[in-house]
């Protein structure tokens, strides 16, 4: 099968204009996630979906490939999907679509991989990457979405509160009594499922999490998990800059 990475970038951000292009050690984010994503052996092909002309002028001027699409898409598998449409168009053709997130410039390769190997049993349709927390404070932050998996690693259940429960055990012993998981915001998608996801409008669990995925749970599509022991950065805000310390 064959998958290409498609990173979403837009320019118009509230919590933080124009990211995709800041500097980061002398090398812009988007370059950062591109060369990451291109470093991926499992991925046919990498292409910036944008909406901004700065952005594809700067993706075009460090070499990587670009994809102008609409500036009305609502979530950033929207966008990716209209990239496939368009690649389709032009008569190219892939199995799978990964959806790389353009603010995460300490992607690894490896991740990629793992969640593009996930298609090697024939009912994959989606599939992501979870990551075992093991903080206290990781579990009860609602910004650190949590998922529960069933026991062939499909995900039963997403949410910003921690599942499931804990009773007759207090808070700070939860994460020694019962393996959490936390997501990590990488997707891929048979391209078939990817056109027909697109199209559902949100669901009622979506809107009181704000977390897309449960749109696709609610319609019954399965999403098919793999553990990553890799924990990349996203940056939402300027001052999330300060957390790569280590960045090369």
């Amino acid at each position: 099968m064959t998958a290409v990475g498609v990173i979403p970038a837009r320019y118009a951000s509230t919590r933080f204009p124009g990211k995709p292009l800041v500097m980061i050690k002398g090398m812009s984010m988007i370059e950062r996630v591109y060369r990451q994503a291109s470093r991926c052996t499992l991925l046919s092909a990498v292409i910036v979906a944008t909406d901004d002309a700065r952005i594809a002028g700067h993706v075009a001027g460090f070499g990587g490939r670009v994809i102008m699409t609409s500036p009305h898409h609502p979530s950033g598998t929207d966008r990716i999907a209209e990239t496939m449409r368009i690649l389709a168009g032009n008569g190219e053709h892939y199995d799978i679509a990964v959806n790389i997130q353009g603010d995460e410039p300490t992607i690894r390769p490896e991740q990629i991989e793992s969640v593009v190997s996930l298609f090697s049993n024939s009912e994959t349709r989606i599939a992501t990457l979870i990551k075992v927390i093991k903080k206290t404070e990781d579990l009860f932050n609602p910004n650190v979405v949590k998922v529960l998996t069933d026991k062939s690693g499909k995900a039963l259940l997403f949410s910003r509160s921690p599942i499931p429960h804990i009773r007759q055990h207090p808070d700070d012993e939860w994460t020694s009594v019962f393996t959490f998981y936390r997501h990590i915001g990488i997707y891929a998608y048979l391209t078939q499922t990817l056109q027909d996801i697109s199209g559902l409008p949100p669901a009622p669990p979506e809107t009181a999490e704000s977390l897309e995925q449960l749109r696709w749970l609610w319609n019954g599509y399965s999403i098919q998990t793999n553990i990553t022991d890799f924990e990349t950065i996203g940056i939402d805000t300027p001052e999330d800059l300060s957390k790569l310390t280590n960045i090369a």
